[in-house]
C-alpha cells in the first residue's frame, strides 16, 4: 500500500505510527495546545518521533477520551492545519495521517499534505463520509471499531462482522478495498473485560485481509491491569505491542516511539523471522 511518499509492504515487518495530539484535553496528559500554540512543540516531536523509528505520523485535533469537550469542524481544522503544514515541510519523507471524524476536516488536511485517513467512528452504520472522501482523493482510509454502548454477545466475532460491513459501505462509496486499514478500536465502546477479550482474539481479524493497526498505548484497560496512571503505562503497552505482533498486527498507534520500535524489532525478529545472526569467527555460538 502507498501512503503519501512511502510504499508499505505488509507482512515484511510491524510499522509504527507515531501520535501527534493537537489537543488542549488529551487523555495521556500530551495535548500539545494545553499551553497555547503548539505548533514549534509538533514539529520537535514529530522529528523525534521520526528520529526513533517511526513510519508515518498520526496528527489528531479533537480528544476521543471520555467527556471530552466536542470541537466544531472550524475549531478542529484551525487546530491541526498549521501542524500538517509544519510537520509535512519539515519532514517531506514521511507519510501524515489525519485523525478526524468530519469531512471537512479531512478535506483540509488533506490538501494541506496529509497522505491518509483515521476514522474512530469507521463502523457507524450511517457513516461512509470519511470513506466517500478518501474515495475521491484516492488515499488510504483506517476504519476503526466503535461502538455508542459496549453491548455485545460474542465482542470477537461482532467486531469482525462490524468492520466487514464498514469495508462494504466504503467500497460502495467508492473506495478501493485494497486502501483499507483496519483497526479493532480497544478503548472504544467496549468495557475494560471487553477489551481484554478482544486482544486475546484479535487474530479473528485476519479473516478480514486487510492491514491491521492496534491501538493500545496508555489505553484504561491497561491501567486497570496494572493500577498506574497513563504516563506509568509504558511496559503495559509494551506487552501488548509484542502480543499484538504475534497475532498478525501489521501497524501498532504509540505514544512512545523508540520503545516501542525497539520491542516491534524483536518480536519481528521472532515471530516474521526478519533477522538472522551471523555466526561468530570461529565457530557457532
Amino acid at each position: 500500500m502507498r501512503i503519501g511518499p512511502r510504499l508499505f509492504a505488509w507482512g515484511d515487518r510491524t510499522y509504527v505510527m507515531g501520535i501527534v495530539n493537537a489537543t488542549p484535553d488529551s487523555f495521556s496528559g500530551d495535548g500539545l495546545l494545553a499551553d497555547g500554540d503548539g505548533v514549534d512543540r509538533a514539529v520537535d516531536q514529530a522529528r523525534r518521533m521520526v528520529a526513533e523509528g517511526a513510519d508515518l505520523l498520526d496528527i489528531g485535533g479533537e480528544s476521543t477520551r471520555p467527556g471530552h469537550a466536542p470541537v466544531d469542524a472550524a475549531a478542529e481544522t484551525a487546530r491541526v492545519l498549521p501542524i500538517v503544514r509544519a510537520v509535512r515541510a519539515a519532514l517531506p519523507g514521511t507519510p501524515i495521517s489525519i485523525d478526524t471524524t468530519k469531512p471537512e476536516v479531512a478535506e483540509a488536511a488533506l490538501a494541506a499534505g496529509a497522505n491518509l485517513l483515521n476514522d474512530v467512528w469507521g463502523t457507524a452504520p450511517d457513516g461512509a463520509a470519511l470513506a466517500a472522501v478518501a474515495a475521491t482523493h484516492r488515499v488510504p482510509l483506517i476504519l476503526m471499531h466503535n461502538r455508542r454502548e459496549p453491548v455485545y454477545d460474542d465482542v470477537v466475532a461482532e467486531v469482525v462482522t462490524d468492520l466487514a460491513a464498514a469495508i462494504e459501505r466504503a467500497v460502495r462509496v467508492g473506495m478501493s478495498p485494497q486502501g483499507v486499514i483496519v483497526d479493532p478500536g480497544i478503548g472504544f465502546g467496549k468495557t475494560a473485560d471487553q477489551n481484554v477479550t478482544l486482544l486475546r482474539g484479535l487474530a479473528a481479524l485476519r479473516s478480514l485481509g486487510r492491514p491491521i493497526l492496534l491501538g493500545t498505548s496508555r489505553k484504561s484497560t491497561l491501567g486497570r491491569i496494572v493500577d498506574l496512571p497513563p504516563a506509568d503505562r509504558l511496559e503495559a503497552t509494551l506487552a501488548t505491542t509484542a502480543l499484538g505482533i504475534v497475532t498478525g498486527v501489521d501497524m501498532i498507534r504509540v505514544h512512545d516511539v523508540q520503545p516501542n520500535v525497539r520491542v516491534a524489532r524483536v518480536a519481528d525478529a521472532i515471530v516474521r523471522g526478519t533477522w538472522r545472526a551471523e555466526p561468530p569467527e570461529g565457530g557457532h555460538r
